[in-house]
């Protein structure tokens, strides 16, 4: 069977799936695990890669930035920042058309 039946009939069981109300992301993983053990011929090279996924994907360091962007945003949004840039931005450009929405 081809790479390409193969990803048709993943797509189909990946469906299939969903429409039983299985979670979108166990239906994927079920679909891509099945697919990819079968284009391999074993479960061995599937194992290997899972043992380090959840790590790698959670060690990447500069998804950090992330939630300090949104303490930074609060901390903005409580100390009245956000409010006066606002105020600032609209008394800039609120007389055009648009206004503060197309800033």
């Amino acid at each position: 069977m081809s790479g390409m039946t193969v990803g048709f009939i993943m797509f189909a069981v990946l469906l299939a799936l969903m429409v039983i109300r299985i979670p979108i992301g166990i239906s994927m993983f079920i679909a891509g695990a099945g697919g990819y053990v079968y284009l391999t011929g074993s479960e061995v090279p599937l194992m290997a890669s899972l043992k380090n996924l959840a790590y790698a994907r959670l060690s990447n360091y500069d998804l950090v930035v992330i939630p300090l962007f949104l303490l930074m945003g609060q901390f903005a949004t409580h100390g009245g920042l956000s409010r006066s840039l606002f105020r600032f931005v609209s008394a800039f450009i609120g007389h055009r058309k648009g206004g503060v929405a197309m800033a």
